[in-house]
């Protein structure tokens, strides 16, 4: 069949696809978000293993959330509705938000208080064991050279029996005592003998190997058959005379820390008040408070 000037035209469309394959690129972001996901979660787990306690706490807390306010009434924003002074309509929403977002000190900060209050106790502990020692030091090095002086010196050798040195929780106590036919006081009188005299230079030459402060206090005995006497007086004057003859010898005023008269109040023989070792003179080398370290409140 010839075909005309009328024949049809047939045109013939051709679909075009561009990209990979059936299923296009898509695969290939899926694949990039994966890739991009496992890289993070092996960073997530590195930091884990590398972040200390503290660092994991820290960053936990920073992106915990914040309640700051736990009520519903009023319009529902950062307040709502609460007051943040002490008067008018308000709840507990605000102010729990404001202790919960207020800073604490650090607690390193706190240990080392502690830790420094702690040693400021054991320096002061320490210094005051340090001085108790050498007090203790002194006063057997200062009892010692009482009795060796009693000794080397023949005048003194006769009266070493009239001389007793003890501690007591105030010190170290030296006292002069009377004995039988050996008084260092006339009777009723406050004037020293040259017996009490010679024993009260021995000691100071003792006390000035010291820096403490003494007492001086005067003791007298029950004397039987004796009325109207005045005890407190004349022990008390025979105190201060003692006290006169110790700064002649070269004892400074200052150390001079109380001078007393005692009377009958406390005898050495309680048992036997009338004894004639009751009469006597005690001087105390006081124990020194510790020094406290500059920092001590």
């Amino acid at each position: 069949m010839a075909y005309g000037d009328n024949a049809p035209i047939i045109i013939k469309k051709v679909k075009k696809v561009v990209g990979g394959g059936h299923h296009g690129g898509a695969w290939k972001v899926a694949y990039a978000d994966f890739v991009t996901a496992m890289m993070a979660f092996f960073l997530l787990m590195w930091l884990i293993n590398t972040t200390s306690p503290e660092q994991k706490r820290g960053i936990a807390d920073y992106f915990a959330p914040a309640s700051v306010s736990a009520t519903t009434s009023g319009s529902g924003g950062i307040l709502g509705g609460t007051g943040l002074g002490d008067v008018g309509a308000k709840s507990e929403g605000s102010t729990s938000a404001m202790k919960q977002l207020a800073p604490e000190a650090p607690k390193t900060l706190q240990a080392g208080k502690s830790s420094s209050s702690a040693a400021a106790d054991d320096a002061a502990k320490a210094a005051k064991e340090a001085q108790a020692r050498k007090e203790e030091e002194d006063f057997k090095s200062a009892a010692e050279s009482l009795r060796q002086a009693l000794q080397d010196m023949p005048e003194l050798a006769e009266l070493s029996k009239q001389v007793i040195v003890d501690e007591t929780p105030e010190g170290l106590r030296i006292q002069l005592v009377d004995q039988e036919g050996r008084s260092m006081f006339e009777q009723g009188s406050a004037k020293p003998n040259d017996r009490a005299r010679l024993l009260l230079r021995a000691v100071s030459k003792v006390i000035n190997q010291l820096h403490n402060r003494i007492t001086v206090a005067g003791h007298t005995s029950t004397t039987v058959g004796a009325k109207g006497g005045d005890d407190w007086a004349l022990s008390s004057a025979r105190a201060n005379a003692s006290r006169n003859i110790l700064q002649e010898s070269g004892v400074d005023a200052d150390r001079i820390y109380q001078v007393s008269g005692k009377a009958t109040s406390d005898p050495l023989y309680p048992d036997d008040p009338t004894l004639p070792g009751n009469r006597r003179i005690a001087i105390t080398l006081l124990r020194e408070k510790p020094v406290l370290p500059p920092d001590h409140a």
